[in-house]
Order: C-alpha cells, then sequence, then structure tokens
C-alpha cells in the first residue's frame, strides 16, 4: 500500500468543482497516473477522517499543446489523471469555509 499523499496530488479547484462539491458531495482531485480506484478511495479515507467514499470516477486528460511565438517551438503540458470522488457520510473542508 503507497502513501496517500503520493496518490493524492492535489485538489482541483475551479468553478465547476466547486457546484459538484457543493450540490452532489463530489470532489475532484489530481492524482498519480498509476492509481487505481480503490487506492484512491482508502487514501481520502485516510486523508480525511469521518469520510465514507461511495464511488471514484477517473479521467485521464491528454497535456495540451503549447506554441511559442517568440521561437516557433512546439512543446505540451504535463499529461494528467484526475479522479472525481463521491462521499457516502461526512464532507471535507478544501476551501477553508
Amino acid at each position: 500500500m503507497r502513501d496517500p499523499h503520493d496518490v493524492i496530488i492535489r485538489p482541483v479547484v475551479s468553478e465547476k468543482s466547486y457546484v459538484g462539491a457543493e450540490d452532489h458531495n463530489a470532489y475532484t482531485f489530481v492524482v498519480a497516473r498509476s492509481a487505481s480506484k480503490p487506492e484512491i478511495s482508502d487514501a481520502i479515507e485516510q486523508l480525511f477522517e469521518g469520510v465514507k467514499v461511495a464511488k471514484v470516477n477517473t479521467m485521464n486528460r491528454k497535456g495540451k499543446r503549447v506554441r511559442n511565438r517568440r521561437t516557433n517551438t512546439v512543446s505540451s503540458k504535463p499529461t494528467t489523471k484526475r479522479a472525481v470522488v463521491t462521499l457516502a457520510e461526512g464532507e471535507i473542508d478544501l476551501y477553508g469555509n
């Protein structure tokens, strides 16, 4: 079993993630690319006490291509994996409300 901090990298802070957290009790995290759904579920339950995970949905997001206008070179941003974690009971105070 890996350390939970190696599985969960950081929370996603965006308008869409705020709405999911408020309305559907679903929180979005950037996770390690090799993390599986059971690992993500266990890591969330270990990091946040009193939280029970109902389901985990994952998505692999391909990094966008970026063009440098000065040197006319093309590079890309890193590919990431995100997890949308829906909680059965409990609440996570990510945003400091």
